[in-house]
């Protein structure tokens, strides 16, 4: 499976397991899975859902900042990655 770099953790909420990212290139979608990839954090997920400005959306594209609950603990400056066919 191939791997595009999609974007960069901003911050991670511990709390409610919620990580910002902010897109850089391409767009992401719900139902696409990812890969984050730190100094601690390797972890892959589907996202289920995703929120900007606490609105559920379907995508988030090039410039956006987006919300996603994650099952790991993800930290800033994690690389994202969309895994593609």
């Amino acid at each position: 499976m191939a791997e595009v770099e999609i974007g960069k953790v901003t911050h991670y909420f511990s709390k409610i397991g919620v990580m910002a990212i902010t897109i850089t290139q391409d767009k992401l979608c719900v139902g696409d899975t990812i890969h984050v990839k730190g100094h601690t954090s390797d972890f892959m997920q589907k996202i289920e859902s995703m929120q900007i400005d606490n609105k559920s959306v379907a995508e988030a594209a090039v410039g956006q900042s987006v919300g996603m609950r994650v099952a790991q603990h993800a930290r800033e400056h994690d690389q994202v990655y969309k895994v593609v066919d």
